[in-house]
């Protein structure tokens, strides 16, 4: 008898839910500002029931409107090109408004169209902008890379800034850990932009000398060149927990115009992962005079701010915090560091959890004094937005305000003595806020995991000054798709409250039984749930998921960041807990308790990177609750990854048992089905991660299938929808027992230029 197959439809809806394609469900829900005059005005594009608009902002007016007469520029462009053009698929994503016209690149030319008459003419225009340079302020100047060194372009020529770089001493280069090799080599690119910072009237360059002298080489192989040659390698430079050598960075600043270099006369930065300038660790003050940068030690229990005269290259402690475990300048590990000079650098505003909670407190830099503790209270700042130094008054980001969920994020405002605490924006909603440049007004975008956001400029005092866009989810809901659940429950110590998501299966059935997938991410460098309607970057599969049939949760347990200090410490010195998976259990145990059609006897478990480890170790650690897993990318021993992601989250290597937590060492436990993914070129997460558990799992004798997808990145880059589908038929086969319908295939996944814009900040 053939076994029954899931409906075409669930895969057709699923993949229409993906993070790429919500944009064609969910329309008006974004505002990425494209600013002008300085931040007085600012442009973007809405995609709407009639094709992509430009609209332009203009928040002293209060003002929203059409950028231009799309339907006239249309017309007026097909005439002028003999190209099909419509008005809302114009074939341009970025315009210039220059004077009374607005200009743009089509159809291979550069393009001028009046906003008078609409006429339009092919125009000569600048030189595109190199995406590999870093431009500065003053627009004249641009700094890459060549070989190992740093050079600049200018109106007059083109010279080198530096001339001893070396393959192990190399200017201006991100550790390879974020290198993203693999990733580019696919577009086409030789490598990242440098990390350089221009000073403010654009003279000189901070910028660093990446040495990777002694650091571990790894060897990747190329199996499958495009050139269709012999196979070959890729090396990787990652210092693993308890090597002696890591990668660092040697500050330097150079004098564009004399060429002169001056070096900080300090011990070099350590940077396991990710280049100081790139992570906003360093920066020049406002008048140029001095670059500050955040200093830490290997064991992240000690945080300086250190002020660099880049005349001299002398270097001066300001400020040091230590802790007994991690000293942040922010909880998510990539944030914004929450660090503020005031006053000419004679004050400082400084993020501590000194308190057991995230909060501001302001020291003078000269003395190292405490003037005051600006915020308090068992909440914790999120993101600084803004300081009036006249009024002595900070605006930020605040979560644990909002009964509700206390992952939602308010605006709010304090004096810098620590007074007034004022919440700007009153309501119950999540607040993701941009800051136009100079501060004048703030984009806003307000909503919920189950409320769609309406998008607003406001003024600091919180009110409107113009609403830009309120998001029509009718798309979406077409599909079938309804608000996932806001879940609470109690974490395994018995105590603890903790959240998550609860998505149920498109058209559920109380009286049905349904399996159960859990989506975890392993790491406390970050959190799985978003507070927001966007589900995030770790969220969109979620949603698919529950297409397909599945009861979908997704839970942020202990040891993750967001809330108190003692909370995203419960996994320090044990990753092996993968971020509170033992808190994943209870909440299953206790979710189902008044949720009978969720069958726990039918209960699986899928993640990516840290979320790869977590499904493994699922199956390993509780093989009486998960019984199927698909696991991608995944970290499975953390005495092999870079010492970045595990010494400053596990601790030491000589204070915690690296052992505990490798599922390497666990293999032999396997009970449930279990798929492993990896790309073969993973320059992130080496693909030996998942070879070494398959080589332990074989050896114990278990079966499990695997999947490596040759000459692939950490995202699967190119691949991505065929790794989708494999999930999914994995999922379907195992917990539903259907089969998958029959040669469906996922379309693959567009490249996005927002992205890349994104990854090169």
């Amino acid at each position: 008898m053939e076994s029954r197959q899931l409906a075409v439809q669930a895969y057709e809806t699923a993949e229409r839910l993906l993070r790429h394609r919500r944009s064609d469900l969910v329309k008006r829900s974004k505002v990425t500002p494209r600013w002008l005059d300085g931040g007085e005005r600012f442009w973007y594009t809405a995609d709407t029931g009639d094709g992509r608009r430009f609209v332009l902002a203009d928040p002293e007016k209060g003002t929203r409107e059409d950028a231009f007469d799309h339907i006239r520029l249309a017309a007026r462009l097909a005439e002028a090109s003999g190209q099909d053009v419509h008005p809302g698929a114009l074939p341009f994503f970025a315009i210039a408004l220059v004077d009374d016209a607005v200009e743009f690149d089509a159809f291979g030319a550069h393009w001028r169209c009046s906003l008078a008459t609409y006429e339009c003419g092919k125009s000569e225009a600048a030189p595109p902008g190199d995406p590999l340079a870093v431009v500065s302020p003053d627009g004249r100047h641009a700094v890459y890379r060549s070989g190992h060194d740093l050079r600049l372009r200018t109106p007059d020529g083109d010279r080198a800034l530096t001339a001893d770089g070396t393959e192990e001493q190399d200017y201006g280069a991100n550790p390879d850990y974020l290198m993203y090799s693999t990733l580019l080599a696919k577009l086409g690119l030789p490598h990242m932009p440098p990390a350089v910072a221009w000073s403010p009237d654009s003279t000189r360059v901070l910028t660093h000398r990446t040495d990777m002298r002694g650091v571990r080489r790894s060897h990747l192989s190329r199996s499958a060149p495009p050139d269709g040659g012999p196979p070959g390698t890729l090396t990787v430079r990652a210092a693993h927990p308890g090597d002696d050598r890591m990668p660092m960075a040697e500050f330097l600043v150079v004098d564009v115009a004399t060429g002169s270099v001056v070096r900080a006369d300090a011990e070099p930065v350590p940077m396991p992962l990710l280049s100081p300038i790139f992570s906003r660790w360093a920066w020049w003050s406002p008048d140029g005079s001095a670059v500050h940068y955040l200093s830490t030690t290997r064991d992240a229990r000690t945080l300086s701010l250190n002020r660099l005269d880049p005349a001299s290259g002398a270097v001066r402690t300001l400020l040091t915090e230590t802790g007994e475990t991690r000293v942040e300048p922010t909880q998510q590990q990539l944030g914004p560091p929450m660090v503020r000079m005031l006053s000419g650098g004679e004050e400082v505003l400084w993020y501590s959890q000194r308190d057991g909670w995230g909060h501001l407190y302001l020291y003078a830099t000269g003395t190292g004094r405490l003037i005051a503790q600006v915020t308090s209270g068992e909440w914790a700042v999120q993101e600084i937005l803004r300081v009036d130094e006249e009024q002595r008054l900070v605006w930020f980001t605040a979560s644990g305000l909002v009964e509700q969920d206390p992952y939602r994020r308010s605006v709010c405002r304090a004096g810098l003595d620590g007074s007034g605490l004022t919440r700007v924006t009153d309501d119950d909603l999540d607040h993701v806020v941009t800051v136009a440049p100079g501060g004048r007004y703030f984009v806003d975008s307000a909503s919920t995991t189950g409320t769609p956001p309406v998008i607003s400029v406001r003024a600091w005092d919180g009110r409107v000054l113009a609403e830009l866009e309120r998001a029509d989810v009718t798309g979406l809901l077409a599909t079938g798709w309804a608000p996932p659940e806001r879940i609470r429950v109690t974490a395994a110590d018995g105590e603890t409250e903790i959240h998550g998501l609860l998505y149920r299966p498109h058209g559920f059935d109380p009286e049905r039984r349904y399996p159960v997938v859990d989506t975890p991410y392993g790491l406390p460098t970050a959190n799985r749930v978003s507070p927001s309607f966007d589900p995030g970057a770790y969220g969109g599969d979620a949603e698919a998921l529950a297409a397909l049939g599945f009861v979908v949760v997704a839970i942020d347990g202990r040891g993750s960041p967001g809330r108190s200090k003692a909370f995203h410490d419960a996994s320090y010195g044990d990753l092996g807990d993968a971020a509170g998976l033992s808190d994943h259990v209870a909440a299953l145990r206790e979710l189902a308790a008044t949720r009978p059609w969720m069958d726990l006897g039918r209960v699986g478990v899928t993640g990516m990177s840290g979320g790869g480890f977590a499904a493994v170790r699922a199956l390993l650690r509780y093989p009486e609750v998960f019984s199927v897993g698909v696991a991608e990318s995944g970290m499975h021993d953390f005495r092999h990854v870079d010492l970045g992601l595990a010494e400053p989250y596990h601790g030491p290597v000589a204070e915690a048992d690296y052992v505990a937590a490798s599922n390497v060492e666990m293999a032999d436990r396997l009970q449930g089905k279990l798929l492993l993914v990896h790309g073969g070129l993973d320059d992130r997460v080496s693909p030996h991660l998942t070879l070494r558990l398959a080589e332990r799992l074989i050896r114990a004798d278990k079966d499990f299938d695997l999947l490596i997808v040759p000459d692939s990145d950490h995202i699967y880059f190119g691949y991505e929808h065929y790794v989708t589908r494999r999930r999914w038929d994995f999922l379907v086969r195992h917990l539903l027992g259907l089969e998958p319908p029959a040669g469906y295939r996922l379309s693959p996944v567009p490249f996005d230029m927002e992205a890349l814009a994104e990854l090169f900040g």
